[in-house]
């Protein structure tokens, strides 16, 4: 069952040469206790596609039409220890809410609570003047309602399970004195803290080494498989989510270009787009590291019909005069091509 699904946004922004267009028609969906990555270059729109789901947005910004369902699982027992949430736990899911309509109170209730940002810098998301344990308290208070010993002991268990080593002792550092990595898993500490149904993780491995990275990513792969929390990774690094992500959708310019189950992905790519994005990954073979051509267009250029097609090794006469159409090519294997329109 879909936990959260984008449906058809399309969102722009307010400029001194007028409002310009920066999604178009974005959708996809999030599969309860399940991980999409949500893959392209910097620009691409993954950024603002996943803050319109928290309504977290620039004045500038104004979203055009769309929706965005989320379908809340309601538990029948809280529990108040996160190391015995399991999805196996019954629940029931409530009534679909689009958040795009709801009042900004009701929103507010929604973030963190249910549905929680890991940002994209760890290093400037802490408050420098207050210590680990005040900010993850903090966070409890308000999305729990637990104090005292609870709460504290709701913040040493969140630590523990991103493995953080002395927990307890570490509650009364401040941030400074975390590496990156800790201040990372510090981070996803307080999204655990507050039981929330869907995590989004937005280039949650920026600035980390690989060794760290890859802590980093087992961790939320942890999370899913253990406690079922469903998880939006955005990233740049498609070898990152290889081993991670059940499902993959891959972004160009403000569209869905592919979408496609990992494994499937990975097999048999059908964009042009998706194919450039996996050839331009480095390998251990000693083959010339490829890249893709040219810059991803900004929302002040106007491309007519696919917007890959200055960039496109395949190009054809239709591809500058009509936009392609997201079509599934095998079932659950989404792809917006011309190509495909041929065979």
């Amino acid at each position: 069952m879909n936990i959260l699904e984008v449906k058809n946004l399309n969102l722009g922004f307010e400029t001194e040469a007028g409002f310009k267009q920066a999604l178009f028609d974005v959708s996809f969906a999030l599969e309860k206790g399940k991980m999409l990555a949500l893959v392209g270059e910097s620009g691409c729109g993954k950024t603002i596609s996943a803050m319109s789901i928290l309504r977290l947005l620039p004045k500038t910004a104004r979203i055009v039409s769309g929706e965005i369902i989320f379908r809340e699982e309601e538990r029948g027992k809280r529990e108040k220890e996160i190391s015995n949430l399991s999805p196996l736990h019954p629940f029931t899911i409530s009534p679909e809410k689009n958040l795009l309509t709801l009042p900004p109170k009701e929103i507010e209730q929604i973030r963190g609570s249910k549905i929680a940002l890991i940002p994209q810098d760890p290093m400037t998301s802490l408050n420098p003047l207050y210590t680990i344990g005040n900010q993850l308290l903090e966070v409890i208070e308000k999305h729990q309602g637990l104090k005292g010993k609870e709460a504290t002991q709701k913040a040493i268990e969140a630590l523990e399970l991103v493995q953080i080593p002395s927990a307890r002792e570490r509650l009364g550092v401040y941030p400074h004195e975390f590496s990156g990595g800790m201040k990372q898993r510090a981070i996803i500490a307080m999204a655990l803290a507050c039981n929330a149904q869907i995590i989004i993780a937005d280039e949650p491995t920026t600035a980390l080494d690989v060794t760290i990275q890859a802590q980093i990513m087992n961790i939320l792969d942890n999370i899913k498989k253990e406690i079922g929390t469903s998880i939006l990774l955005i990233t740049h690094d498609l070898a990152l989510v290889e081993d991670s992500a059940d499902m993959i959708s891959v972004m160009y310019a403000g569209k869905i270009m592919e979408s496609a189950p990992t494994k499937e992905f990975f097999k048999n790519p059908t964009n042009p787009y998706s194919k450039a994005l996996l050839k331009s990954l480095p390998s251990n073979k000693g083959q010339k590291l490829a890249i893709i051509e040219g810059q991803p267009p900004t929302i002040q250029q106007n491309i007519s019909g696919c917007k890959f097609n200055p960039r496109c090794e395949f190009v054809m006469d239709i591809c500058p005069n009509e936009i392609p159409q997201l079509i599934e090519i095998v079932p659950n294997h989404f792809c917006a091509c011309h190509l495909q329109g041929e065979k």
